[in-house]
């Protein structure tokens, strides 16, 4: 089948998708709006999808069950904030697709369906994976714990991003790590309150506060190699209630990101041993938890190179290259790719002439539909051209 013809003749089917996706935002792991969505049209499409980690949902395609399998992902999960892009399709009430996932669970459905309709030629088995909770980075993990991988056995994955800062419609890949691990954590600083003209009988949580903000960036300064990539961000700092009154405790909340696993388990660690040596210094205490950790994003060189060239006979040589950038930011696809051989690509959504004004996660964020078909036909394309190389 010719994956990008057949795409732009469904482009409308794709847009109204996505544009009803787009009007039912949900978080995290619960969304049964958009997950009862994608059963129905898959449904249509002559799947039989079943319910995975809550919400989640996969169905497979393929008659030839002695050929390999690969895994197509798309997340499926909104943000916890307004959306301010005056579209009027634009969601209304306190969370929106302002990372773009409604776009991929659109593209995999319009993949899903030209596959379907070319099951015949496929020389293994496809299965899709629509997933929650990539924002919180626990739906990967969750869909891993439940199966995924298996039942039927999964020989490689591919998954992918709209980037809203780049030409619409280019996509870029790359090989080995390519988006840092995160973890968010949060601090609770406990200490004494007291009278604030009477400091002398506090333990001050605010003052341990500071200190630790302080001795946390001088890890990444001083203990952290300057080859290496390694942020340490404390987004969140809150404690007291009113100006005289030293309280009993502060929060401190954020994120550590970097490309090197070793680095990584070297930081939390020292994390952990700092947070106790401030806090007992100023004669209190404290506890880390962590709301959500992935590891760092790794690409198979094979595959990228399969997949890449793939892409690259459909869309031109102008359409597809590989880049050398790097993401700070994290992908919890990550957890599936250290399981399995695994391919991630970027597809821009932006326009020259508007001068890529907001990137993802900016409540006016404005992604080009454009894309859609396109990153639809390189799901399709990808998943049947790697089968086609691995039997």
């Amino acid at each position: 089948m010719d994956y990008l013809k057949r795409a732009m003749e469904i482009k409308e089917e794709i847009i109204a998708n996505r544009r009803y996706l787009h009007q039912i935002p949900e978080l995290g792991m619960e969304l049964p709006k958009t997950s009862g969505f994608v059963v129905e049209k898959l449904k249509e499409m002559g799947y039989e999808p079943k319910l995975i980690s809550g919400y989640g949902v996969t169905a497979t395609v393929g008659k030839k069950t002695d050929g390999k399998v690969i895994l197509l992902r798309a997340d499926m999960d909104a943000l916890p904030m307004e959306e301010e892009s005056g579209l009027p399709f634009a969601a209304k009430g306190k969370c929106a697709h302002t990372c773009g996932h409604d776009l991929h669970t659109a593209m995999l459905l319009a993949a899903a369906k030209m596959l379907k309709e070319s099951e015949e030629e496929l020389e293994g088995i496809v299965k899709l994976v629509f997933q929650p909770g990539e924002e919180t980075l626990e739906g990967a993990k969750a869909l891993i714990a439940d199966g995924i991988l298996e039942n039927p056995k999964v020989d490689a994955a591919m998954a992918a991003h709209v980037i809203p800062l780049l030409p619409t419609g280019f996509i870029g890949y790359n090989k080995g790590v390519v988006a840092a691990s995160a973890d968010y954590f949060i601090i609770t600083l406990h200490g004494l309150g007291s009278h604030g003209a009477c400091p002398q009988l506090s333990i001050d949580p605010i003052n341990m506060g500071v200190h630790l903000h302080l001795a946390l960036q001088e890890l990444v300064s001083r203990e952290a190699n300057p080859e290496e990539m390694v942020v340490l961000t404390v987004g969140k700092f809150q404690s007291g209630a009113a100006g005289n009154v030293i309280p009993e405790k502060a929060v401190l909340e954020g994120t550590l990101r970097t490309f090197n696993e070793e680095v990584r388990s070297y930081m939390l660690k020292r994390i952990q041993e700092v947070t106790d040596g401030v806090a007992s210094t100023f004669r209190g205490s404290a506890e880390i938890k962590y709301k959500g950790s992935v590891c760092s994003l790794s690409i198979d060189s094979q595959m990228a190179d399969i997949i890449g060239e793939a892409l690259k006979e459909m869309l031109g040589e102008k359409g597809v290259a590989q880049v050398s950038q790097r993401m700070s930011g994290s992908e919890d696809f990550a957890e599936i790719a250290a399981k399995v051989p695994s391919m991630f690509f970027i597809i821009g959504t932006g326009s020259a002439e508007e001068g890529y004004c907001y990137g993802g996660h900016h409540p006016k964020v404005i992604f080009n539909e454009d894309c859609l078909p396109i990153g639809a036909a390189a799901y399709a394309q990808g998943a049947a051209r790697w089968l086609e190389r691995a039997k």
